[in-house]
């Protein structure tokens, strides 16, 4: 990705340092949750507390928890975008990091719109809506890029820096 190698680019995104193509602190900057929010984001994602932390891959025998990693309006309804990410191997391979997007809804409920195994960068490209398309980063040299096609990501493209691709198989 961009000439960084997989470990790199997770130790980055660990520290906060990469989330679609912006520091942490940029894109988190635009909205802020309230504590009853969080809860409800969580839960929404299928989060569950154990051991002081919210977990998304109950199985994993050592979890590090999911974090909140960024929050914003991602498709200007004036509502907030979260995305829930959480790391290890044990659940996400090679990636080494899985995420899930929710959406707050008019009736204040969260919705999970998109997961998968990887990064996500959301891009200019737009969807249905207004929503941006997601490219889903992890190892090797050609994204699936998901778009919004008014009921769910679905995969539409793939894409290294940029330009169409194809996956090897």
């Amino acid at each position: 990705m961009n000439g960084f190698s997989l470990s790199t680019l997770g130790g980055l995104c660990a520290l906060g340092l990469v989330m679609g193509g912006l520091p942490r602190a940029a894109v988190s900057a635009d909205m802020v949750l309230t504590e009853a929010d969080r809860l409800a984001v969580f839960k929404a994602a299928g989060a569950v507390q154990r051991k002081g932390m919210w977990v998304i891959c109950a199985d994993d025998p050592n979890p590090v928890g999911a974090t909140i990693e960024t929050v914003r309006d991602l498709n200007g309804d004036g509502r907030p975008e979260a995305v829930v990410a959480e790391g290890g191997t044990f659940c996400y391979g090679s990636a080494e990091t899985g995420f899930q997007l929710l959406s707050k809804q008019a009736n204040g409920s969260w919705r999970v719109m998109t997961g998968n195994n990887g990064i996500p960068e959301f891009l200019k490209t737009r969807g249905v809506g207004g929503w941006p398309d997601i490219s889903v980063g992890g190892p090797g040299f050609c994204f699936p890029v998901e778009r919004w096609d008014g009921k769910a990501y679905q995969l539409n493209r793939f894409e290294y820096e940029g330009k169409r691709c194809k996956p090897q198989r």
